[in-house]
């Protein structure tokens, strides 16, 4: 029994009250509160085919492929078509041209192709990182612009999540990251979580804070915990809807250049209980980024946190 609780006023709530309990999410609440759960799925995971048109040019160089729309479609082609996948994968982020895309043959859109295998369509709606003025190189990401029309737009053609990536870097002789840009960044992600939201689409909120530096693994962790909790605050000042969106934070690890490595259980323990400090029960899921690990790197450390 709890004691010393105020029972519920019989009052009905004036007008500014009842607004100030609203959220972000409009007339989407239980599509994006079901959404995100999907996604979630246990054994599932999201598959990252959002590359940029220069970015794949890179992976395409290294198997000596031309970088032009055939190839690239063909490449996207072969993974949403591949057998079984549907058993592993949850949802699929994409750039702006995959999204518009279709099977080789014209026979099917890629978004009409994934949603038949039962994932969820995701679209990059990021613009880039631009460097903030007067900062030591620290960035904030672009494409608030214009957001709102994009959104209703890719939810029409069938996406259901998006991804937008904040990055900061760590650097304590240099007293990186800056108040200034932890709070350009919670204030952008929750800025655009927020347009989603109201669009439809269940937002990855991506604080991404870079391995490199040689710092070590207790630095990392009191810089995540700072620019998690700001995020966090951010997203509640902005009434976005817990329960309808993702985080993609980085694991807690050492500078990739730091000396003193750290082991899969010691990097474990620091993420966990780093985001037990910071993010509330009420978030569905967590997806973690890889931050420059290797594949085997970061499934042992996802392998040791679960």
């Amino acid at each position: 029994m709890l004691l010393g609780l105020r029972p519920y006023p019989k009052k009905k709530p004036k007008k500014e009250e009842v607004k100030g309990m609203m959220h972000a999410s409009g007339d989407f609440k239980e599509e994006l509160m079901k959404t995100a759960k999907e996604i979630c799925a246990p054994g599932k995971g999201i598959l990252a085919a959002d590359e940029s048109t220069g970015t794949i040019g890179k992976r395409f160089d290294g198997i000596s492929v031309e970088n032009n729309h055939d190839n690239r479609q063909a490449y996207r082609e072969l993974l949403f078509t591949a057998p079984g996948i549907e058993e592993y994968i949850s949802g699929v982020i994409m750039y702006d041209e995959t999204v518009r895309d279709t099977t080789i043959d014209k026979s099917k859109k890629f978004t009409e192709l994934l949603r038949s295998r039962g994932i969820h369509c995701g679209i990059k709606v990021d613009t880039g990182l631009q460097v903030i003025g007067g900062s030591k190189e620290e960035t904030a990401t672009q494409g608030l612009d214009g957001l709102g029309k994009r959104c209703a737009e890719y939810y029409a053609m069938g996406c259901r999540f998006a991804k937008w990536r904040a990055v900061l870097k760590i650097d304590p002789a240099n007293g990186l990251p800056s108040k200034m840009a932890i709070k350009e960044t919670a204030h952008s992600l929750a800025r655009y979580g927020s347009i989603c939201q109201q669009n439809g689409l269940v937002p990855i909120i991506e604080p991404e804070i870079l391995q490199d530096g040689d710092h070590s693994i207790d630095v990392c962790a009191a810089v995540s915990e700072k620019v998690f909790s700001a995020v966090m605050a951010e997203l509640f000042n902005q009434r976005l809807l817990i329960e309808g969106l993702l985080l993609k934070p980085n694991m807690v690890t050492p500078g990739a250049s730091c000396p003193t490595r750290s082991n899969p259980q010691e990097i474990a323990w620091y993420t966990v209980r780093t985001l037990s400090r910071t993010i509330v029960p009420a978030l569905p899921g967590v997806t973690f980024l890889s931050g420059g690990q290797s594949e085997e790197e970061a499934s042992l450390n996802l392998n040791a946190m679960n």
